[in-house]
């Protein structure tokens, strides 16, 4: 059982999955290929990914991958909860330049797919967070970019000021959108 929700960037969606809860706990099929699929979302997932940000505030973004190896991404919460973001950077787009945060977080059980031409990001709302994420194509060091998560052209609300933001030195140096070189068209 799986719901599909369009965000105010409809290529980016919101996907909720039954979970099913007794007195043992729960169990959720978190994905499935062919329920994506008859969904409308046939992807070939590659590769898993899971992190743990240990301070609230911790913010990891904004990433994406140049092609021939960028990356849709589904990305969920296993413990506490996130403010994920999602910025569309395909230069041909009508949305270009915009964003859409959704919160997720281990009680909502939502996840949220991040196409390719999207840079995409998040912070923590709680400590100890876990954040796992699936993707279509593998990890390649020399296409992986950044967009710089303060570019006031964005006006993103990260929802915690930036002055309590944990960031990687990475992350910091990361290119506003104005600089940022044509990857997707």
């Amino acid at each position: 059982m799986l719901h599909v929700e369009k965000t105010a960037l409809p290529d980016v969606k919101i996907i909720t999955v039954k979970r099913f809860g007794d007195q043992r706990g729960f169990f959720s099929e978190i994905y499935n290929r062919r329920t994506f699929a008859a969904a409308g979302i046939d992807l070939e997932f590659v590769q898993d990914n899971h992190a743990l940000s240990a301070d609230r505030g911790t913010l990891r973004g904004l990433h994406f991958q140049s092609r021939p190896f960028a990356q849709d991404k589904l990305v969920r919460v296993a413990r506490g909860r996130i403010l994920d973001v999602a910025v569309d950077i395909r230069r041909s787009s009508p949305t270009f330049g915009q964003h859409v945060a959704v919160e997720l977080s281990a009680e909502n059980w939502q996840q949220i797919l991040v196409p390719v031409g999207f840079a995409h990001g998040y912070v923590t709302l709680e400590p100890d967070t876990e954040v796992l994420y699936k993707v279509t194509n593998f990890y390649a060091p020399e296409h992986d970019h950044g967009l710089a998560f303060d570019d006031p052209a964005l006006g993103i609300d990260w929802g915690i000021a930036a002055s309590e933001l944990i960031l990687s030195d990475k992350d910091r140096k990361h290119p506003m959108l104005a600089a940022l070189p044509k990857y997707f068209d």
